[in-house]
């Protein structure tokens, strides 16, 4: 499908505007803008928007009108950010070190034109930006990345704000630093973000399947794998036929998929560390399925988009619907990471011991896997009993006796 053309209205020229309602239509409002050419009077241009409600549409006329007041044409009024960031981008990095341009480019392809590129220039507001800003700590983006994409976006909208488009600058963001702080103090209570069992994982896994194009199944394996073993979404998608032994069933976990200035790429894992990860029975169905529709070639990827290509934590969010999939469900709170701590917190429920449990999540520090450790109601209770025990056959106090053995296996038990 062409692009459809652009039309610039002249500045100065009059403009008139009008809102029509078309039933039927999800958008029922259509906002336009009209104007007589100037050089031939006998030539009417015009254009429109539609809108969800009449003022939306009045808002975006508005704007338009207002912009126009200060000299700017309908055409770079009515602009999306993405088009103008890529006319403009060359004006809005001048003064850079070249070494800063390619992460500043990163952010800006990796995160803030999939997230706000489609909206118009004028449009974007600072709630806007803060809801953005969100969704890329909810996505586990880092300070640094972070402070890249927001640096580059901010110099954009200055150049917008040259260019008379906007007046302020919404990009600039106070306090994101804060909603880091925050986003990394709920992970030192990562039980809290856990899924409760098995069949609610899988509940999960068909919900965002339904939700899908073309309820693709390969998205609900990403889920399941992920809340079954503790990956990260990118270790999932690095996944390789060869990295299983299926006599053993046991998954050695050597890369991930990340971003990366020239697209995503396959690298080593988290702190560069291998590790060995148990692969439960539930989950071995469907890898001794993939690995045999691959031809049992070991280089293999197993987990892929239905199109074959790599999976990131934001290509499943998209697809999926996810934001959508988890309210309607009632887990608003959780992200796609919340499925590592799902497995390493039934892990950890189930007994693993705190040193063999650091292995097969890989972390670096045992203060980090403790944080798993955190006892349940049933494992309190139990201490209770043990202690009851313990101080009745020890002490010698009325009541019933209960024998050394029984107190080992209370202990064994617990």
């Amino acid at each position: 499908m062409t692009a459809p053309e652009r039309i610039d209205a002249p500045v100065g020229v009059k403009l008139r505007t009008d809102i029509e309602y078309r039933a039927g239509n999800p958008n029922p409002y259509r906002a336009r803008v009209r104007w007589t050419d100037p050089t031939d009077s006998r030539k009417r241009l015009s254009r429109s928007t539609m809108f969800p409600t009449e003022d939306s549409a009045q808002d975006w006329l508005d704007r338009i009108m207002k912009a126009a007041g200060r000299g700017v044409s309908v055409d770079l009024a009515t602009t999306s950010l993405g088009e103008y960031g890529d006319s403009v981008m060359d004006l809005a990095m001048r003064g850079l070190e070249l070494k800063t341009h390619a992460p500043y480019m990163a952010g800006w392809r990796l995160r803030v034109k999939p997230t706000v590129g489609h909206l118009e220039v004028v449009g974007i507001t600072a709630g806007i930006a803060d809801r953005a800003l969100n969704s890329w700590i909810a996505d586990g983006a880092g300070v640094s990345t972070l402070k890249n994409t927001i640096a580059v976006w901010v110099r954009v909208m200055e150049q917008a704000i040259r260019d008379g488009i906007i007046e302020i600058n919404p990009a600039r963001l106070n306090g994101w630093q804060k909603l880091i702080k925050t986003a990394e103090d709920e992970e030192h209570d990562p039980r809290g973000l856990a899924l409760r069992d098995w069949d609610t994982l899988d509940r999960l896994a068909d919900a965002l399947v339904a939700a899908s194009y073309n309820q693709y199944d390969g998205w609900g394996d990403v889920v399941r794998f992920a809340g079954g073993t503790g990956a990260r979404i990118g270790e999932v998608s690095g996944v390789r036929a060869g990295d299983i032994d299926t006599d053993k069933w046991i998954w050695r976990v050597c890369r991930q998929t990340t971003t990366a200035p020239g697209g995503l790429i396959d690298k080593g894992t988290k702190g560069k560390r291998s590790r060995l990860v148990p692969i439960i029975p539930e989950l071995r169905p469907n890898i001794a399925w993939r690995i045999s529709r691959v031809g049992n070639r070991s280089d293999a990827r197993l987990f892929t988009g239905p199109l074959g290509g790599r999976i990131t934590t934001a290509v499943l969010r998209d697809a999926t619907h996810w934001d959508d999939v988890v309210v309607r469900l009632g887990y608003e709170y959780l992200r796609r990471h919340d499925l590592r701590h799902t497995a390493l917190t039934w892990f950890a429920d189930a007994g693993v011991p705190p040193h063999v449990l650091m292995r097969i999540a890989g972390h670096g520090q045992l203060t980090t896997t403790q944080r798993y450790l955190h006892p349940d109601l049933r494992s309190i209770e139990r201490a209770g009993a043990q202690l009851t025990a313990y101080i009745n056959a020890s002490r010698g106090l009325p009541g019933p006796k209960v024998e050394v053995e029984q107190i080992r296996e209370l202990a064994l038990t617990s």
